[in-house]
């Protein structure tokens, strides 16, 4: 058993070397690696998936593969097996094929450069039910794009207004204590102020705009998921935090649609209630 498991294990560069790189027509490159064996792991479904990104969001992305394996992993998270033939550091690997033993040590994504290219591993088959994955991948490239191309300042401007405005909640952890820290108050302060208009002067420009890059970014990979499938926005609750309210979100989408419209083929829509 200890052999099987070492002959599957690749290192990254082995990885991506190996895989076949294509690039949709809207522009975004990326391969499937490995054996899948699930239904929403098929060529065509990812095809699909990675057709979904807006092609005016390509540019960005253009030093960026995105790479579908059945599981990737962190070879730190491998020490004390000694069935890894890697030294024990946090090196990328990759099981080309889907290995049960293996899946408490995979992570939904490993980040590596290879040949000058910033390479995203996608775990595959770490989850049962496709919803994951697809959101795992639209998270990836909404923070790629982010950190390459930066908030847009008609959203940052919209942000702010909401931010300053007490509308409640946020849309991950990350924005939400940023959107504190921004304002220079605690979390709990800022649930609190968004009942009571309480206000102080001070703002951190630092906090605000690392507050403007979480937000955005959580915007941009839930407007990639609406134009993907329709879902239930209450599936992305965390209870760290309280969930941004229905219509600030909506206004956040349809700025974001405005700049980034949808492919052809694929269609943004917001629906208040999801049809019996």
């Amino acid at each position: 058993m200890a052999e099987t498991v070492k002959l599957e294990l690749l290192s990254a560069e082995d990885a991506a070397r190996q895989a076949a790189i294509t690039e949709t027509p809207n522009g975004i490159r990326y391969a499937i690696f490995g054996q899948m064996g699930s239904a929403h792991t098929t060529p065509a479904e990812i095809e699909r998936l990675v057709g979904t990104v807006p092609a005016t969001l390509a540019p960005a992305l253009k030093g960026f593969r995105y790479i579908f394996v059945p599981l990737a992993l962190s070879a730190a998270r491998m020490e004390g097996d000694e069935s890894t033939p890697f030294p024990v550091t946090d090196r990328t690997l990759i099981a080309p094929v889907y290995t049960p033993s293996l899946t408490d040590k995979a992570v939904c994504h490993r980040n590596a450069s290879v040949d000058g290219n910033e390479t995203v591993f996608l775990s595959s088959r770490l989850h049962n039910e496709s919803f994951a994955l697809v959101f795992e991948f639209f998270i990836n490239v909404a923070h790629n794009f982010t950190d390459t191309a930066g908030v847009p300042q008609s959203f940052a401007d919209l942000l702010w207004k909401q931010a300053t405005a007490n509308v409640r909640g946020e849309t991950s952890i990350d924005a939400w204590e940023e959107r504190a820290a921004a304002l220079s108050i605690t979390t709990t302060e800022l649930d609190a102020r968004t009942r009571s208009a309480a206000t102080r002067n001070t703002v951190n420009e630092h906090s605000r705009n690392q507050y403007f890059a979480a937000a955005f970014a959580d915007a941009l990979a839930i407007y990639q998921l609406a134009i993907h499938q329709n879902f239930d926005y209450t599936d992305l609750r965390e209870r760290e935090y309280p969930l941004l309210a229905a219509p600030a979100l909506a206004e956040r989408l349809r700025a974001i649609h405005k700049l980034f419209p949808p492919n052809d083929g694929y269609q943004f829509q917001i629906l208040y209630r999801r049809r019996a």
